[in-house]
């Protein structure tokens, strides 16, 4: 298991423009995240590859734990810190034999309860719920109440959770108390008129929040 994860998980957007996307993710990094995951579901695997090897170079300059969104062999090619698996990105337990044992595996869990257990069981570093809110990203995502996440929390105390869907400054502090360790932003940090203030703001917030179950 790495070290604990908790704070902001920044996730980059979708955008055909490389420049604004390392400049907005470096003020981004700027801020103090705990995560930088590169999620991109546009471009082809040539520009995947040159795009995750250019943000995992920002991410270590910043000193910033970087994880690659579905695929395991990118994460791998780039020398990612972990990976983040949905529905269709295989298994935990073959991205930890190609990754190894300090890699950070995380599993999107969406609405379901079973597939975290699963996750949990095949060794996931974190697990994800969400949407929690009405997403931007995904306006088609499926509800995930926050219920979900105290209930992971009462059970797995020790398994680090995070939320995802619709994550803004404002509604941050109700996915806190509900037991989220990470909040996964993509719109609220890229959108906002001041990038690194707002990655600055989330992780102020953190630093606010009692931290119980640890």
């Amino acid at each position: 298991m790495p070290d604990k994860l908790r704070g902001l998980y920044v996730l980059t957007p979708d955008t055909p423009d490389d420049a604004y996307l390392l400049a907005a993710t470096a003020e981004a990094l700027a801020g103090g995240p705990a995560l930088l995951q590169y999620r991109d579901k546009l471009s082809d695997a040539g520009r995947r590859a040159a795009r995750a090897a250019d943000l995992a170079a920002l991410a270590r300059r910043h000193g910033v734990r970087y994880i690659v969104n579905d695929d395991p062999q990118l994460a791998l090619a780039v020398g990612a810190d972990g990976v983040h698996l949905g529905r269709d990105d295989g298994d935990p337990e073959r991205a930890r034999q190609l990754l190894g044992d300090a890699a950070i595996i995380g599993v999107s869990c969406y609405d379901d309860w079973e597939r975290a257990c699963r996750a949990r069981a095949a060794g996931a570093d974190y697990v994800a719920f969400g949407a929690l809110f009405a997403s931007p990203t995904k306006p088609a995502a499926a509800a995930a109440p926050l219920d979900l996440l105290a209930r992971a929390k009462r059970c797995w105390p020790q398994l680090p959770l995070c939320g995802i869907g619709g994550i803004t400054l404002g509604r941050a502090p109700a996915a806190l108390a509900a037991g989220a360790d990470l909040l996964a932003v993509i719109s609220d940090i890229y959108q906002a008129p001041d990038v690194r203030a707002r990655a600055a703001a989330y992780r102020e917030l953190f630093e606010r929040t009692p931290h119980e179950g640890h």
